[in-house]
């Protein structure tokens, strides 16, 4: 069992992380102010089981090798942030679809799609890595029970809470997005600017690799 100050000091420090926009939070307002609050909540689920493999992995002991290797973590910033800036071109490119799937008041057909999506952007996080594999065992007692257990509980309460507060975010750019979305050529706009934000958060990703 996880000690009650251990537990208490790691929620305040992943609370403190995740509720600050970063990455994980920028991807999923992008999909929003792209493509609407569905498009979020399954970029949210799809980002949350991309994270949730690395925190299975850092459990079975993969995560401590990445962190320790510069190699492997420069090369999955680098993914990561390029896949970033493909997904920002490909919003600003179908920005028009907006503009028609609102007028026709049908979502497009894209659920599959947007959760591979998302899935890749979450298991790419650099953050993430880090996270779990360096700051994660701090919270740990060896003399409580058994070390991948606790790792285990404090993961998936680390996702729990990026869960919620991710799906917030979502949910308030979609309504941002509603609004701005009563005059078409508005939202055509909101769609092109969707996509600048996730370039633009593929760039950060790129220079830093530092942010949730």
């Amino acid at each position: 069992m996880i000690p009650a100050a251990n537990l208490v000091a790691f929620l305040v420090a992943a609370t403190i992380l995740i509720v600050i926009p970063g990455p994980g939070v920028l991807f999923v307002i992008g999909r929003a102010l792209a493509s609407g609050r569905r498009a979020a909540l399954l970029s949210v689920l799809g980002h949350s089981v991309g994270v949730l493999v690395i925190l299975l992995l850092t459990v079975i002991g993969l995560g401590a090798v990445l962190a320790a290797s510069a190699v492997a973590l420069t090369v999955v910033k680098f993914v990561g942030a390029l896949y970033l800036i493909y997904l920002g071109i490909q919003s600003i490119r179908e920005r028009k679809s907006l503009r028609e799937a609102w007028e026709s008041r049908t979502e497009p057909p894209q659920d599959r799609r947007m959760l591979k999506q998302a899935f890749l952007v979450g298991i790419s996080n650099p953050k993430a890595i880090i996270f779990f594999a360096a700051v994660l065992p701090q919270f740990v007692d060896p003399a409580s029970g058994a070390v991948p257990l606790q790792l285990l509980i404090l993961g998936l309460v680390f996702l729990l809470i990026a869960l919620v507060s991710d799906s917030a975010w979502g949910l308030a750019a979609g309504l941002a997005r509603d609004w701005f979305a009563r005059s078409p050529k508005r939202l055509e706009a909101v769609g092109g600017a969707g996509g600048v934000m996730i370039i633009g958060l593929g760039a950060s990703v790129a220079v830093s690799g530092t942010s949730h």
